[in-house]
Order: structure tokens, then C-alpha cells, then sequence
């Protein structure tokens, strides 16, 4: 298939889970014969930070605006067997008027944020989708499953909404037998609504605990933070330094946004690096989670300060250690990126096969009227 994706960054992982999740995707879908362009807006702060500026899958292409993305890219659009707009993209209500009125293949949307974006409509925030768009989409690929794929169908008129969770990458996520160097990490971009979970299950733990090693890796942290002595902060990994920072943990911990604990179904992309990493998870607690990993066999859930201080000081080293081992199998028997590459080229087909080629005449006609 001839497939192009416009998302919000594939070259720059910096402050964000999207390019690591492209990536694989970019990759495994070039690995089975796709031809695939990837559109990027050329923004400062990736330019910046840019840590695969010509990825080695598929061609990348940045474009400066909407102007320049219509003047040099309709064609590709146009005669492309899949058009993917993901979440976040700027400007993203007119470039997905723009790619639903050209595309003659099957569009799709591509929410790596769902949670997010559901809150955001709800709250008349129409910056990079717009309500009346989501019908045009045939394919809703969500980041989150569970009831919130009858909502995107039911409420807000979806066509076919699939869950479509982030993956890994086991070429770039596996275990490495070296010392631990600490005893709990977490790593994340700043967000007010995961600090709280940061607070209680892993700052308070260290101050509680001041013979323990603790790491948070993540920028945008304010300066206002006081860090326990026994914490170290580091404000960025790249992606190619993951792997060690995962296995160089006894735990890792998974802390979830207010919107995806709402939703619940909202597996991120960092729980499938540690457990391919075979790093023993503790994690937020939400709903779904357990149909992604058993707790209590293969993941610990944790409410308070308390139970992940019970855990580091009580756990057993032989259990952490299966526990570790039995997640790692889970994860990479169903969420690689393997796996969605053929779970998207599944989805497309099908809509191929059933003569689904661009949006319904009425779409057409609607986005003619109120395109810009």
C-alpha cells in the first residue's frame, strides 16, 4: 500500500511519546513492503531537538505550513491508499479538511491521546479536531480502548473506531544484565495532573526511605520542586538511552494522566518499554489495566506511599524477578510494533476491500462548504 502520515513529530522525542511510537510504526510498516511518507510540521522547539532528523524508514518530509503542505504534498495525498492525521498536529481542523476533501484512499485518525481529546471537545476546544470531522474519518484509531470506542461511535459518530495503543520496539527495548543502579525510577514529561502520583509513589517514598536510590528523568519540571536528596532528576533521555535507564532500575514506575485514569483503557507506551526491558512494574491504578497485565503476577498496582514502601523494602528478589520476566512475555506476545503494523494494513484492507476509497460524497460536500 502507498500510505502517508501526517503526525505531530517523528524526529524529535524530545517532551513528547510520539516519535518513539511512530518510529516503530514508520519501521515495521516499510519492513512489510508499504511505501510510506511521513509529513511533519517543521516546529522550533523539535527543530531544536532533533534526535532522528532523516529517519532510515520509509522518506520524512517537513513542511512549513498549511500553505506548503497543500502546494507540495496534494498529489501524495491524493493517490495514497491510507492518509493517517494523528492527534496533536498543528493546525490540525484545516489540514483534516484539507486531507479529507483530497484523499481518494481511506483516512483515518490517529489519537495517540484520546482521553485528552474527548475532555477537549467536551470543553469546545477544537485545536487540532473538530466534532463534525470525526464521521469523515473512516477509521478512528484510538490510543484508548474499552467504552471509549462505543462512545467515538455512539456520541460522536465515528464510522469504525479500533483501539490502536502505542507498542515497542524489541529491537530497541530488551534486558541487559547489569547492577541496578537504583531502586525506583520513573520517567515523564512534567504534567500538573501526574505530579500527585509522582509525590506519593516515588518522593515521598525517598524521603521515607533516604538509604534508597530514586530517578525521575523528564523535562519541563519546574524549578519550584524540591528534590529529596537521594533523587536524581534528569531533564531528558533520548531514545537511544532508554534501555540502560530501564535496566538499571529494580522498579519503574508508571504514573497515568487524570483524562486516561477517567477513561481508563489507556496502556502508555512506557509500561511496554519497561516490560520488554524485563524492569518490574508498579503502577497508578485504572480501569483496563488488568486485561493489559495481571496484577499481582505481572504488574503491582500501588495507592499509597506506603505500598511501594513495602515494597522496596519487603519484596522478594526471586518473585520480582518472574514477575518481570512473565509481563515481558505478555507485552511482546501483542504490542510490538510489529503487531500494529499489521493490525493498521488489516483495517485498511478491509475498508479497500469493501470499495471504502475517500470520505462519503456528503463529507465532500460539507468540508467545501466550510473549509477555510
Amino acid at each position: 500500500m502507498n500510505i502517508v502520515v501526517l503526525g505531530l513529530t517523528i524526529t524529535s522525542s524530545w517532551g513528547n511519546g510520539h516519535a518513539t511510537t511512530y518510529r516503530g510504526l514508520a519501521r515495521e510498516l516499510a519492513a512489510r513492503g508499504h511505501q510510506l511518507l511521513f509529513l511533519e510540521r517543521d516546529q522550533p522547539w523539535y527543530a531544536q531537538h532533533r534526535d532522528m532528523p532523516r529517519p532510515p524508514f520509509g522518506r520524512t518530509e517537513l513542511y512549513q505550513g498549511l500553505d506548503d503542505l497543500q502546494a507540495r504534498f496534494a498529489d501524495a495525498v491524493g493517490d495514497a491508499d491510507l492518509v493517517v492525521v494523528g492527534s496533536f498536529v498543528p493546525e490540525g481542523v484545516p489540514v483534516g479538511d484539507w486531507v479529507q476533501r483530497t484523499a481518494r484512499g481511506v483516512t483515518a485518525f490517529y489519537d495517540i491521546d484520546t482521553p485528552v481529546t474527548l475532555a477537549r471537545l467536551a470543553r469546545g476546544e477544537h485545536d487540532y479536531l473538530a466534532p463534525r470531522q470525526i464521521p469523515g474519518y473512516q477509521l478512528y484509531l484510538s490510543f484508548t480502548g474499552g467504552p471509549t470506542l462505543q462512545r467515538l461511535e455512539r456520541e460522536w459518530g465515528s464510522p469504525r473506531a479500533r483501539v490502536f495503543a502505542c507498542s515497542v520496539d524489541p529491537t530497541m527495548y530488551y534486558p541487559e544484565p547489569q547492577a541496578p543502579r537504583w531502586d525506583l525510577g520513573y520517567m515523564g514529561t512534567y504534567s500538573d495532573d501526574r505530579q500527585p502520583g509522582v509525590e506519593r509513589l516515588l518522593l515521598e517514598p525517598a524521603r521515607a526511605h533516604p538509604d534508597g536510590r530514586f530517578v525521575v528523568a523528564g523535562p519541563q519540571y519546574p524549578d519550584s520542586i524540591a528534590w529529596p536528596a537521594n533523587v536524581l532528576w534528569q531533564s531528558h533521555l533520548p531514545p537511544s538511552e532508554h534501555r540502560d535507564f530501564y535496566n538499571r532500575q529494580r522498579w519503574t514506575l508508571n504514573i497515568t494522566r487524570a483524562d486516561m485514569i477517567q477513561a481508563g483503557w489507556s496502556p502508555s507506551v512506557r509500561l511496554f518499554e519497561a516490560a520488554a526491558c524485563g524492569t518490574p512494574i508498579v503502577s497508578d491504578r485504572w480501569r483496563g489495566i488488568e486485561e493489559l497485565l495481571e496484577p499481582g503476577r505481572e504488574i503491582v498496582l500501588a495507592d499509597s506511599t506506603e505500598d511501594v514502601l513495602r515494597l522496596l523494602r519487603d519484596g522478594r528478589e526471586d518473585e520480582r524477578l518472574r514477575m518481570a520476566e512473565r509481563a515481558r512475555q505478555r507485552i511482546l506476545a501483542g504490542h510490538t510494533a510489529a503487531h500494529r503494523a499489521q493490525e493498521l494494513e488489516a483495517h485498511a484492507r478491509e475498508l479497500l476491500d469493501a470499495g471504502g476509497r475517500g470520505a462519503p460524497a456528503d463529507m465532500h460536500a460539507v468540508h467545501e462548504e466550510t473549509a477555510p
